[in-house]
């Protein structure tokens, strides 16, 4: 076959990775962007689609550009323990923390209880959640089936279906764009951008990075040079479809607020706007889709960080780690979708920085011959900033103040760091740093290699 695929082959890739990415945070995020950025709308959505869709397209040509294994081979550059706990902190939260239960959640939160009377939402939640779980473990025992399903029947079905629904926004707006909400007033960009972590696509990217490798491996490709090229072609195609959907929904978010008024979270936006359109033929229509996209993110996520662990762990076989996830993740989702996002911000504040400085230090790799100072001394001034991000996303979280000891450390950062009110206190600090490091280690090599 050669290194050369055809269209249609990557085309294939493309879809099941977007069907990967497109799960439950993907839906609601942008529609509660919409109705609060309001006439704001566009530069809130540049901002959530370059965290929402930049950067994971980033992270997957990331792992194909490093040649590594996988997640934890590339994060052991900075030190073999922080590659394990690193990748399982990731996959942990991406897993049966925060974004697995949050499938189960969302799908029912959107599409089920309308129907449901108020008095047994919390029953019908447990009901739906232990059906939605138990087929997501059916499905994740039998892995090598995954791309066949959910490339070819689920997400063409997903995009169509949704299609329509993006069709009508455009073409017949529920209402007139109303002025933005507080937040999105002034710096409604930063505030796009931010949201745009929690669709957790970017920390996903570096493990879903693998799954399409090693499915550009087995149509043949294997050449370095000939997987980066494919798995860019197939990353372009998926990211292309999820920003398409992102504005979409954006749009419908914020074409709603002047019908509906303001929601809490996004996931009644849309079935608001499912039942506006089409009646109760599109919001049940609307639960199908919900229920697949989650389902589909859902049997990937426990795929993902069932074998991760197995392979950490051996003497676990791989199908007791999905069973013990796989009902973990169940437990976990009766928490009800509120209480997980609140829990998830602290951690994403803190995750997400360390991610994106390991895809950037990935692609500068070869500028400073992989020298190890680098990695640790990035990602050590990246993890003195995001630890404390996390602890205020925390303290904020739980409505308590700032621990005393904290005080001194975050007003500091306050006072020296550009971007840090931003929550972007760790970039410039880390790109100083690799650049001061980096000509230390060409300079020593070049002194090395004069004498």
């Amino acid at each position: 076959m050669g290194d050369k695929l055809s269209f249609s082959s990557y085309s294939v890739i493309g879809v099941m990775l977007f069907a990967l990415f497109f799960g439950a945070g993907n839906l609601i995020f942008p529609a509660e962007l919409g109705q609060n950025a309001g006439t704001n709308l566009w530069p809130a959505v540049v901002g959530f689609l370059i965290t929402g869709v930049g950067l994971p397209l980033l992270g997957i040509l990331a792992m194909s550009f490093s040649g590594s294994r996988d997640l934890q081979e590339l994060s052991s550059r900075v030190h073999p323990v922080y590659g394990i706990v690193f990748t399982s902190l990731l996959y942990l939260t991406i897993g049966p923390f925060f974004a697995a239960p949050r499938t189960g959640t969302v799908a029912y939160e959107v599409g089920i209880m309308p129907f449901v009377s108020e008095g047994n939402a919390q029953i019908g939640l447990f009901i739906f959640t232990l059906l939605f779980f138990v087929v997501t473990l059916l499905f994740s025992l039998k892995p090598a089936k995954l791309v066949d399903n959910v490339g070819k029947i689920l997400a063409p079905g997903i995009v169509v279906l949704l299609g329509i629904l993006l069709l009508m926004v455009v073409m017949q707006p529920m209402g007139s764009i109303e002025p933005p909400q507080e937040g999105y007033t002034s710096g409604a960009f930063m505030q796009g951008f931010l949201e745009g972590y929690n669709t957790m696509d970017a920390l996903a990217s570096l493990v879903f990075g693998i799954i399409v490798i090693n499915a550009v491996r087995s149509m043949g490709v294997t050449s370095k040079n000939g997987i980066l090229m494919t798995t860019a072609k197939a990353g372009i195609v998926a990211t292309f479809l999820l920003a398409t959907i992102y504005v979409g929904i954006a749009l419908l978010g914020a074409t709603s607020t002047s019908t509906f008024g303001i929601f809490e979270t996004g996931g009644p936006v849309l079935s608001n706007a499912a039942s506006y359109y089409f009646g109760t033929l599109g919001s049940i229509l609307l639960a199908i889709i919900i229920t697949l996209a989650c389902l589909t993110t859902s049997i990937g996520l426990t795929t993902a960080s069932a074998q991760f662990f197995h392979t950490l762990i051996p003497r676990f076989s791989y199908k007791v780690f999905v069973i013990f996830f796989a009902s973990l993740t169940f437990m976990i989702a009766n928490f009800g979708l509120a209480n997980i996002i609140t829990y998830s911000v602290p951690v994403l504040m803190f995750l997400y920085p360390l991610a994106i400085v390991l895809m950037l230090l990935a692609f500068l790799s070869p500028l400073f011959n992989h020298a190890h100072m680098v990695y640790v001394s990035a990602i050590t001034v990246t993890f003195l900033i995001s630890t404390f991000d996390g602890l205020k996303a925390l303290c904020d979280s739980l409505g308590i103040d700032y621990f005393t000891w904290m005080q001194p450390i975050v007003s500091f950062y306050e006072n020296t760091l550009p971007l840090y009110n931003e929550g972007l206190g760790w970039l410039l600090p880390a790109i100083i740093v690799t650049v001061i490091t980096g000509i230390i280690t060409r300079v020593r090599s070049v002194t090395a290699a004069h004498t």
